[in-house]
C-alpha cells in the first residue's frame, strides 16, 4: 500500500513555504522536509548528508542550513504580520532535527525589508568587482549578524593573495580526496543553466572547455587519478573556481561567534545569522560565495577528526590548518562561516529550489 500523496498547503502558509525554500543549502541538498499541523503551525523535519558528504562535518553545516530556513521562515511570515515562534524537539537525534515553527498575528510586526531578497540571494562563483567595500556597506553587513557574532574582513591585495593561495591548497586537497569524490560525481547537474537539486555545471565558474573535461573525468575515480597524477588535472578548475575569484571580489570575511560553537542550538543560531547577512548583502547590491572548506578541514585537524584514508592527504590538511590559521586568527574556532563578498553581475545560472510539493510530508 502506498503512502499518500503529501498536499501542497493553501493561503498564506502556502506563501510563506514558497519563500523559505529558498534558503540556502550546502550543495543544494535542501535538508528539510515541511509537515502543516494546522493554518499556524509547520513541523520541519530536518536531515544531514554526513553519512556521504565530507564536508558535512558531524552535520553541522547542515544545522546551519536549516538555521537559515528557519530565518527565512521568519522574515517571510512577518510580509503577513506574523510573530514567528521555533522550538526545536529535544527528544529527537541530531541527525533527525525536528522543529516546531507557530506563526501568531501581531500588529507590532512589519513586513521585514530582506523579503524581496529572498528569491535573488545566489552564489556567485565568478570573478567579482576589485571595489572595496563602502563604509556603510560594511556597517550593514556587520550590524546583521547581531550582537552573538563579530564579522571580521580580509581586504587588500596582499590579504585577498593570502586568501586565494589557502583556497588553491584547500582546492587541490578536496579534489584528489577519494572520499569526496561521490559528492562531487553527484552535486553538479551538467549541460544545465538551472537544477532544482544540484548545482548546474554552467554556474561553476570555470569555462566551457573546462566542464567538458571535468563532465568526462570525473565519470569514474580510475579517471580523476589518472589525471591528477599524470595531467595536472586540478590545476584548471582550482585556478578558475577558487584562486582567481579569491583576489577578484571586494573583500573576503569571516563570521565568528562570541563563543565557541558546540551544540546544534549554537550551529542552527549560526545559520540564522548567516542568512540575514546573506540577504544584507543581496539588499545592498552585492554577492557573495561560501567559502568553507578551510573551516571544515581545519577542523578535522584540530578535533583528530579522521576524514580520510590517506596520510598523505592528512598531512596536506594539517599544513592547511596552519595556513587558515594565519589567516584567520588564532580563535579559529569560533569561525562559523567565511565567504568572498562584491559587486557584480547577476549570474546567469544558478540553483533552484525542489517544487514545494516535494518539500512536503504527510502528517
Amino acid at each position: 500500500m502506498t503512502s499518500p500523496m503529501p498536499t501542497v498547503p493553501v493561503g498564506v502558509m502556502a506563501q510563506i513555504l514558497e519563500l523559505a525554500r529558498w534558503a540556502p543549502s550546502g550543495d543544494n541538498s535542501q535538508p528539510w522536509r515541511f509537515e502543516v499541523v494546522d493554518k499556524n503551525h509547520v513541523i520541519i523535519h530536518g536531515f544531514d548528508t554526513r553519512e556521504h558528504c565530507v564536508y558535512d562535518l558531524k552535520g553541522e553545516p547542515s544545522q546551519m542550513s536549516l538555521g537559515a530556513l528557519l530565518e527565512t521562515l521568519s522574515i517571510a511570515a512577518s510580509g503577513h504580520g506574523l510573530e514567528t515562534t521555533v522550538q526545536r524537539r529535544p527528544e529527537m537525534p541530531d541527525t533527525a532535527p525536528t522543529f516546531d515553527v507557530r506563526f501568531t498575528p501581531n500588529a507590532e510586526i512589519s513586513a521585514d525589508p530582506l523579503i524581496p531578497c529572498i528569491t535573488a540571494r545566489s552564489v556567485h562563483r565568478k570573478p567579482m568587482s576589485i571595489r572595496r567595500l563602502t563604509r556603510d556597506e560594511k556597517k550593514s553587513l556587520e550590524d546583521s549578524v547581531g550582537l552573538a557574532y563579530r564579522l571580521e574582513w580580509i581586504e587588500g591585495f596582499r590579504s585577498k593573495w593570502t586568501v586565494a593561495r589557502l583556497m588553491f591548497g584547500n582546492a587541490k586537497l578536496r579534489l584528489t580526496l577519494p572520499e569526496a569524490y561521490r559528492t562531487h560525481r553527484d552535486v553538479i547537474q551538467w549541460n544545465a543553466r538551472y537544477s532544482e537539486n544540484r548545482v548546474p555545471d554552467k554556474a561553476l565558474g570555470v569555462d566551457p572547455l573546462t566542464v567538458r573535461l571535468m563532465q568526462f573525468v570525473m565519470q569514474s575515480w580510475s579517471r580523476v587519478e589518472l589525471f591528477n597524477r599524470y595531467l595536472a588535472g586540478t590545476v584548471a578548475p582550482r585556478i578558475q573556481m577558487d584562486f582567481v575569484p579569491s583576489l577578484a571580489c571586494g573583500a573576503h570575511f569571516v563570521i565568528k561567534a562570541q563563543r565557541r560553537p558546540t551544540t546544534m542550538d549554537d550551529f542552527v543560531a549560526a545559520g540564522r545569522a548567516m542568512q540575514r547577512c546573506w540577504l544584507t548583502a543581496t539588499r545592498l547590491g552585492l554577492f557573495q560565495q561560501p567559502e568553507l572548506t578551510p573551516l571544515i578541514f581545519s577542523r578535522y585537524i584540530r578535533e583528530g577528526t579522521t576524514f580520510t584514508a590517506h596520510s598523505a592527504l592528512t598531512a596536506q590538511a594539517r599544513r592547511l590548518e596552519e595556513r587558515a590559521r594565519a589567516v584567520i586568527g588564532a580563535d579559529i574556532e569560533r569561525a562559523v562561516w567565511m565567504g568572498r563578498i562584491g559587486a557584480g553581475t547577476v549570474p546567469w545560472s544558478r540553483s533552484l529550489r525542489r517544487p514545494l510539493q516535494q518539500l512536503m510530508r504527510s502528517n
